[in-house]
């Protein structure tokens, strides 16, 4: 997902896909550790676009209180 993407989004609806992103990278490390995940690339991927959001909802709330 781009930052574009999330930027467009509410601050509840951010909220509710960091939230999705949280536990696609959990899934993903669930099946990683299982040996269930073919393509590890996923992980780093999950984990950056995790980052992407949680920055771009901390930029908000930082705005939000000033």
């Amino acid at each position: 997902m781009k930052a574009d993407e999330l930027r467009s989004l509410e601050l509840v609806d951010l909220e509710a896909k960091v939230k999705a992103l949280e536990e696609d990278l959990f899934k993903v490390r669930f099946q990683h550790a299982t040996a269930q995940l073919s393509d590890t690339s996923k992980i780093g991927k999950a984990k950056q676009v995790l980052a992407r959001a949680k920055t771009i909802l901390a930029e908000r709330k930082a705005a939000a209180a000033s």
